[in-house]
């Protein structure tokens, strides 16, 4: 049970303390979880960062950040004055080791005031080429602790390919302890995508169906309608691909794709993970040119704005080769899904922002009904809403009201809104609960990361090593390049989309 009843006193170290991560997501979430009780009674919080700041000019830095991005809006006085207390900052420069010294000295005093059972979490929200840095500069000040009171929280992008990632797996590995190491990805916090094991485990009638003999296809569409805003310098070296496929949607793709655990033990679901992805058919120089999209966005209106392409925003270079789309066609080459095709996109500057997974399952094996009937007739779907609203719907056909028979499709919603009148929690605030338990289940392990790599360096390599000569080849607030609508329908289907109120 996550309760702060059963957490041992935390010191939560925050690298790039002052940084947009911990504005924007870190402190918001540690501020939530303290206002609703889910923080251990004996906690403190250090920031670091090269500026040199007092305690009380770090408390009111991460304040603005709470008012401005928490959940539950700005803080209240008494909840915040309370929270504040035990948040501290130390100035720390990896180009000086040195000053590790006086990070050391700041918590084996917390340590020695909170008691022997005390952990030490260090959070990395810093730039990834930091990483391997920051990890030596534990390991060389005796930081590293054991595997029953240190963690360490590593933020995507967790290697920039596969030799990179094994790299730094290996330096980890090196320092900490597998069970101590934990590489995030937020996209698992949200609250549907936890959702989606006990939909599939905890309800009998769904194993039966949930196989190649009834499932027809699979989609998993993450879309964007911002650009690359700030971050045209670190998305000009990633793109689409690495960016969000590697990473948040393989990891959708395994939690529909993977085996029914046999408990709930991280371990034991994490290998399940890892089998979806070991089963995963490799891309072949056809499979590249024949179930791989990529796009790159132009310039165009959205909102009644006009935004720039690509290629003019900020820090991009005038010429660049990075995709802003990227679409692609998987197969999980086992008995459950033979045959069956994951078809996934993702892209910047589309027509609505909306995480949306749809198994469509095959229609019914001998139609009784006239033609004239069945005029809207549709196969029956599954639709997963990550974002913007969080619902589980099932789309059957049903009749309609009336003296005639004729058919239409329905949905059967769960959604969490008209469910529960309680708030959902950020994706943060469960990710940090669970590093807090020492609960690995949502965290992907070393094996996964790289088997993820593993499968998506063909494509990357042949990306990077031929230019496009299309780009860019979709406008914003469209759906992306015609060559993913082809992609898709060449097997007779179409991307789906849920409409929004916010769109015409």
């Amino acid at each position: 049970m996550k309760t702060s009843q059963c957490l041992n006193p935390t010191v939560f170290v925050i690298f790039g303390g002052t940084g947009d991560l911990n504005m924007r997501k870190l402190a918001p979430a540690l501020y939530n979880l303290y206002s609703d009780g889910y923080m251990p009674k004996d906690y403190a919080i250090i920031g670091t960062a090269r500026s040199k700041l007092t305690d009380v000019q770090f408390r009111n830095t991460i304040m603005e950040g709470v008012n401005s991005f928490s959940r539950a809006g700005k803080v209240k006085k008494e909840k915040w004055d309370g929270f504040a207390e035990n948040v501290y900052y130390n100035p720390v420069d990896v180009s000086a080791p040195e000053t590790f010294q006086d990070l050391k000295t700041s918590i084996e005093k917390l340590k020695k005031k909170f008691g022997p059972k005390t952990q030490v979490i260090y959070y990395l929200a810093v730039a990834p080429n930091l990483f391997p840095l920051i990890a030596e500069c534990i390991a060389k000040y005796d930081l590293a602790g054991n595997e029953e009171n240190c963690r360490i929280v590593i933020e995507k992008p967790f290697g920039r390919d596969l030799e990179t990632a094994r790299e730094l797996n290996k330096l980890l590995t090196g320092i900490f302890t597998e069970k101590q190491i934990y590489r995030i990805d937020h996209y698992l916090g949200k609250e549907t995508v936890q959702n989606i094991m006990a939909f599939r485990f905890a309800n009998s009638f769904l194993e039966p169906l949930w196989n190649r003999t009834y499932i027809d296809h699979v989609q998993i569409s993450v879309t964007e309608q911002l650009g690359v805003g700030d971050r045209g310098g670190y998305y000009d070296g990633a793109g689409a691909l690495r960016d969000m496929i590697q990473n948040h949607i393989l990891q959708l793709l395994c939690l529909i794709g993977m085996e029914t655990p046999i408990n709930f033990d991280a371990d034991e679901i994490r290998n399940k993970k890892v089998d979806v992805l070991k089963a995963m058919r490799p891309f072949g120089p056809d499979d590249i040119r024949m179930s791989t999209v990529r796009g790159q966005y132009s310039k165009g209106w959205v909102e009644g704005k006009e935004v720039p392409g690509y290629r003019s925003e900020k820090d991009v270079a005038p010429e660049s080769n990075t995709e802003t789309f990227a679409a692609a066609k998987f197969f999980v080459d086992n008995w459950r899904w033979q045959g069956i095709p994951f078809y996934v996109r993702t892209g910047k500057r589309l027509f609505q922002t909306s995480s949306l997974i749809t198994i469509q399952f095959k229609d019914v094996p001998h139609q009784v009904f006239p033609a004239g009937v069945t005029e809207h007739w549709q196969q029956n779907r599954l639709i997963i809403s990550i974002q913007p609203e969080m619902s589980i719907r099932l789309q059957v056909q049903a009749k309609r009201p009336g003296l005639d028979m004729v058919l239409n499709p329905v949905d059967m919603v769960f959604d969490y809104k008209g469910t529960y009148s309680a708030e959902a929690p950020e994706a943060y605030e469960t990710l940090l609960l669970d590093v807090m338990i020492a609960d690995q289940t949502q965290f992907m392990r070393a094996d996964q990361v790289e088997s993820a790599w593993e499968l998506l360096m063909p494509v990357i390599n042949a990306w990077e090593s031929k230019t496009s000569l299309s780009f860019p080849n979709y406008p914003a607030d469209s759906w992306g390049p015609e060559d993913a609508e082809a992609l898709i329908a060449r097997d007779g289907f179409h991307w789906f989309t849920l409409p929004l109120k916010n769109k015409d």
